[in-house]
């Protein structure tokens, strides 16, 4: 469960902090007084897409930060999976920092993530229902979503899923196949006319690089010649001067003569023995250069012919001998692909065959089990709308046959009666929104028993209630608080009443700044509150008394537990 939340410099939040309890924790205030930036920093924190508009104004980064206790064992294997750390000891943290200049930094137990990673973590955490949730029960398309989450046919939609995507990569395979006769001609004769000119150049990786070097030696091979020839002449000598080499032996025997007469001599004539060394090594690196420049053969205008064909055919097929081959192969990889086709299209229309019949079965057992879902699904859903104050509302899943789809081949969609002797119909066309909201509420308690997660937020989940529908649904929420914890804001005492923790978000305005403070109420400041809410900022004494008896009212129905 949710244990602390940390905000700094979301919307009007400079910095808060607000601990949580097990049980039903109850946030109420002032229309404005920042409810929502609560959600959005919840939402934020648990990797869902947010917006740098979230950043605190004059602020350049906002951070989240959420404490969780006695995570669950699957949270726990994810964590493993992934390569997180994972505490012995139960606990979890999450962490977002979100910069202006839209860059996050995120962590899990310390260790760094990304977003999506802190989502497919944050998700099996928290579940947050606003009104847009509601929203999603008008969209019949959504529907199947809801049967199947309640089903559990993850094993089943996910062998489902696996044949069907074969299936459509079979589908576009043969689609691809098909091609008529007159494109085939047409690609059969230019894949040969590139294949064969591409062979016959009888191209070789680092060739170009090759032929530009001997063509810049053979362009300057008299230069290097002359000034070899000279330098070897420099150092060797001929018939008319002597060379470097022979001076420097002159130079060793007149100092080898004198060397006892002064001191430091005898190194001197070993320092001239060396350069002699390093004279006779450039003298053979010379030779050996100019042996290489008169082994080279060749003349420049084939090889402007041989590098003019590589220019040309790079300009066709890639601008390296590389990318040339690796063209080559594809072109001939197509051309057999074209000339098999025929057989390889008898292939595929057999394996399509099979498969289709395949996700035609897997589908009619995944609709089986839809079936059968479906009829518990509603008489859990029944149940718990009679509880919340609509004992005459009949709610049906209706399945019908579809085309194959990524979901199987059902169209799932729920229908719902109101009120007694008019035909379920679909909730588009009937529902209020009071009703969606306890429409809602009840699949929340619904989908939850069947293994969700351990925190459930309730975004506004009054919207079009009031009078008994209104304890009902408080009393509901008090119910799902005993196995699953809950934050819910509202904006109605008889569901304030219900609290085991209630905090009350207000603003402050510091500096010509605003500011959202978040206080957790005693006992008789939840009775202020529970006033206010009801009779707004003039309550009087009569109005506390009448909210002390709510909120004891409340404790005694809880009891009842």
């Amino acid at each position: 469960m949710l244990k602390s939340l940390n905000i700094e410099n979301i919307a009007i939040i400079e910095k808060a902090s607000a601990e949580f309890t097990a049980g039903l924790n109850i946030l109420t205030g002032e229309t404005g007084a920042g409810k929502s930036i609560l959600i959005d920093s919840i939402n934020a924190v648990t990797g869902e897409k947010t917006s740098r508009e979230l950043i605190r104004t004059g602020e350049d980064a906002a951070q989240v930060s959420a404490f969780f206790e006695n995570i669950s064992d699957e949270i726990k294997l994810k964590l493993s999976e992934s390569g997180l750390p994972c505490e012995e000891d139960g606990t979890l943290l999450l962490y977002r920092k979100i910069f202006r200049d839209g860059k996050n930094l995120c962590r899990i137990n310390g260790a760094p993530v990304t977003v999506s990673m802190l989502k497919s973590i944050g998700m099996g955490l928290i579940n947050i229902h606003g009104q847009r949730d509601s929203q999603a029960l008008l969209d019949s398309e959504r529907h199947i979503e809801f049967l199947d989450g309640f089903g559990g046919f993850g094993k089943e939609k996910q062998d489902y899923l696996d044949a069907f995507l074969r299936m459509q990569e079979i589908k576009s395979e043969i689609r691809s196949l098909n091609l008529d006769e007159a494109y085939k001609i047409r690609q059969t004769e230019l894949l040969t006319h590139q294949i064969k000119e591409l062979e016959n150049a009888e191209i070789t990786v680092g060739e170009k690089a090759a032929l530009n070097r001997k063509k810049n030696i053979l362009n300057n091979s008299q230069k290097l010649t002359t000034a070899l020839r000279g330098a070897l002449e420099a150092l060797s000598g001929n018939d008319e001067i002597s060379g470097a080499y022979s001076l420097i032996n002159s130079a060793s025997s007149l100092i080898s003569s004198v060397s006892s007469l002064a001191k430091g001599l005898d190194s001197l004539t070993e320092q001239l023995g060396n350069a002699n060394s390093y004279v006779d090594d450039c003298v053979r690196l010379i030779d050996d250069v100019l042996r290489q420049l008169e082994g080279i053969d060749g003349d420049i205008d084939s090889i402007e012919i041989r590098l003019d064909t590589l220019y040309k055919l790079s300009k066709k097929y890639g601008e390296t001998e590389e990318e040339m081959l690796s063209f080559l192969e594809n072109a001939k990889a197509e051309l057999e692909s074209i000339v098999t086709s025929d057989e390889r299209l008898n292939e595929l229309n057999t394996e399509f065959a099979e498969i289709l019949k395949s996700c035609r079965e897997k589908a009619q057992k995944l609709s089986s089990k839809r079936k059968k879902a479906a009829e518990k699904m509603a008489s859990a859903v029944k149940y718990e709308l009679s509880f919340l104050d609509m004992p005459s509302c009949v709610f049906k899943v209706s399945i019908t046959e579809a085309e194959l789809s990524e979901t199987g081949a059902d169209a799932v969609e729920f229908l719902i009666s109101a009120n007694p002797g008019e035909e379920p119909k679909p909730l588009n066309k009937v529902a209020s929104g009071g009703e969606l909201s306890r429409i809602m509420l009840a699949m929340k308690n619904v989908l939850n028993k069947e293994g969700g997660v351990d925190t459930l937020i309730f975004d506004e989940i009054d919207t079009g209630v009031s009078g008994s529908a209104a304890r009902r649904i408080a009393v509901k929420l008090s119910e799902v608080s005993e196995h699953s914890q809950i934050l819910c804001i509202t904006h109605l005492a008889q569901i304030a009443a219900f609290a085991d923790s209630h905090k009350f978000l207000y603003k402050e305005v510091a500096g010509g700044k605003t500011y959202t403070r978040i206080r957790e109420l005693a006992s008789s400041d939840r009775e202020k509150e529970l006033a206010r809410m009801t009779y707004g900022s003039a309550a009087e004494e009569i109005h506390i008394e009448s909210a002390r008896q709510m909120i004891a009212s409340a404790n005694a129905e809880k009891t009842k537990k």
